[in-house]
Order: C-alpha cells, then structure tokens, then sequence
C-alpha cells in the first residue's frame, strides 16, 4: 500500500467517525426528547396542576425578592401570573386539540399574554421596580414581541 492511498484511507476514516459521532448524537438526543415527552404524558393531571403552580410560586418569589414587592404587590402579581398563564395555557390546549400546526399561531397567543402581563406589571410596579423589572429581562423580552409584531406589520 503507497502512502497516498493510506492518507486517503485516514481521511476518509476521519470524515466517517466524525459523521457517525454527529449520527450518534442526534439519535441520543431524539432517544432523551422521547423519553422527556414519555413521562411528561404520564403525568396525572394533579401533578400538572401542581407543577404549574410551583412555577408560579417560584417567579412571584423570585420577583418579591428583586424588587421587594409590598404583601399587596405579591398578592396583584400572583394573581396576574396565575390568571394570563392559567388563559395562555388554555389556549394552547384548545389550538393542540384543533391540531394547529402552524407554529406561528402558538408564538402569536404566548405574545398576547405576555403583553397583558406586561402591562398588568407595570400598574403593580412603582418607577424604581419597574426599571428593575425591565432590566431583569422584560424589556429586551418587550422588544422582541414587538419585533415580531412588526415583522407581521401589526405594530
């Protein structure tokens, strides 16, 4: 065998197993997102309920400790979270059980009740805690909804 044709053989080698890694990969990870969505349908609806309201739990804590809401604040804030997520979320069922497929109708309903809560916000917040609020992420998370509505020409 001449060198040439072993330095063939290795390149040839070298594109193979880095194309066999890359194949791998994307099979372990189709395996881990069936496996994720296996035992997310396996779920009872109270352990949906619950794990919803623990994400709630979890924002309000974490935005009364950014901002270092008033009892009332943490109350209007709840209670904006629980109800435009609580809507979001029905919408979307009602979209899966229609079989929309189109992704687009899903990011325009999660846009609507972001700006709701967005602007639900912004009347709990008082001037310090609303450029608080927006520096933690809601206003470049403002800009990008508007980006899309644009985008759409509904803005």
């Amino acid at each position: 065998m001449n060198i040439a044709a072993v330095r063939k053989f290795g390149s040839f080698f070298t594109i193979f197993v880095g194309y066999m890694k890359k194949v791998i990969l994307i099979l372990l990870l189709a395996a881990a997102g069936q496996m994720a969505l296996a035992q997310e349908s396996q779920k009872t609806p109270e352990q949906r309920e619950k794990e919803f309201y623990e994400a709630i739990e979890a924002q309000v804590n974490r935005l009364t400790e950014q901002l270092e809401l008033s009892d009332w604040q943490v109350f209007y804030v709840d209670s904006i979270l629980t109800h435009d997520y609580r809507a979001m979320q029905d919408e979307f069922t009602t979209m899966s059980a229609a079989k929309y497929a189109n992704s687009d109708l899903f990011y325009d309903v999660q846009d609507k009740w972001m700006e709701k809560m967005y602007q639900a916000m912004h009347k709990v917040f008082d001037e310090e805690q609303w450029a608080k609020y927006l520096k933690g992420g809601a206003a470049r998370e403002k800009k990008q909804r508007d980006k899309r509505a644009a985008k759409k020409g509904r803005l």
